[in-house]
């Protein structure tokens, strides 16, 4: 059976263990070249670091209850807390959180969840800014913040539909991936590491750039008019470039134009190149080196008719 049939087959076990299958989309990544795919799977193994962007379905809500006391010994307990009135006192930031731990810890708090146990963050901040706010006359004794089970599951939930969409991609999109298996394999000569990312980056983080197949292998169909800096801005964001990069490129690649299709990057492109590309390697771009070289390069050929 191939890697691919293996990871399917696993996902469709009731119950089954996310982590040997996590493991397994590693290995087929690294097969294949894919460095959005294999740092998707690194992350969900063992989690989002701060200064890492996460995935949609990672931000999940948090409801509030708070307790209060008045005067001639009035109070009010565990009263619900509007999402409207977190964020009009403290901030959205409040009334969504991230979860950024591993999709292991995940699943030790969706299991503590079951068992009754509340799944909390700190709230005591909240204390000071919902004093007089929420009920006038009434002093702000505690907040407390709470995670559903539901939002949990969900996360779990999502990391598997994503596994089982991404495998289908690529088994129908890239010719050959399908071959790969478990043991010491040479890779089919189908394999397109460009269309493999860009099958990643759509499902994972829903950005979208058309794939088409031929007998050839996988290219990318770019969708960049000749001399239109917005739609080169836009498939530059699309690809996974900040926006401010994708508009600083698409403003420079305007004011040149290049000797021929062999290098399509004039002076000041290719300057630019040089100094940014590091934010492929460090994570700043949703794509890698490799990628984000071989979506600038096809988008300039079509920005400047080449192509």
């Amino acid at each position: 059976m191939s890697l691919l049939h293996e990871i399917q087959a696993s996902l469709l076990q009731e119950g089954a263990d996310l982590a040997p299958i996590l493991l397994k989309l590693r290995l087929l990544a690294a097969r294949i070249g894919s460095v959005p795919l294999a740092e998707w799977v690194r992350h969900e193994s063992e989690g989002y670091p701060d200064d890492t962007e996460i995935p949609n379905y990672r931000h999940i809500d948090v409801s509030y209850t708070a307790s209060f006391a008045g005067s001639f010994g009035r109070t009010i307990t565990n009263a619900p807390i509007s999402p409207f009135m977190v964020s009009s006192y403290a901030g959205e930031d409040w009334v969504r959180t991230n979860m950024r731990v591993s999709i292991a810890a995940v699943d030790d708090l969706l299991t503590s969840a079951e068992n009754g146990k509340e799944i909390g963050i700190n709230a005591a901040n909240l204390i000071h800014l919902f004093q007089g706010n929420i009920y006038p006359d009434y002093n702000c004794l505690s907040v407390t913040g709470r995670i559903s089970k539901s939002a949990l599951a969900s996360i779990r939930h999502s990391v598997r539909s994503r596994i089982l969409e991404l495998t289908l991609e690529l088994e129908k999109s890239i010719p050959g991936v399908s071959e790969i298996t478990l043991g010491p394999s040479a890779i089919p000569s189908l394999i397109s590491t460009v269309a493999a990312n860009q099958i990643a980056q759509q499902i994972i983080y829903g950005n979208y750039t058309s794939i088409a197949v031929n007998g050839d292998g996988a290219t990318i169909r770019v969708g960049v008019l000749a001399n239109d800096t917005k739609s080169l801005e836009k498939f530059l964001i699309e690809s996974g470039m900040a926006s401010e990069d994708a508009i600083e490129l698409a403003n420079l690649a305007e004011t040149e134009m290049p000797d021929n299709i062999a290098e399509p990057m004039g002076p000041r492109v290719s300057s630019w190149f040089v100094e940014n590309i590091k934010k492929a390697a460090s994570g700043t771009w949703k794509m890698g080196v490799a990628v984000a070289t071989e979506v600038i390069k096809e988008a300039l050929l079509k920005f400047y008719g080449f192509k």
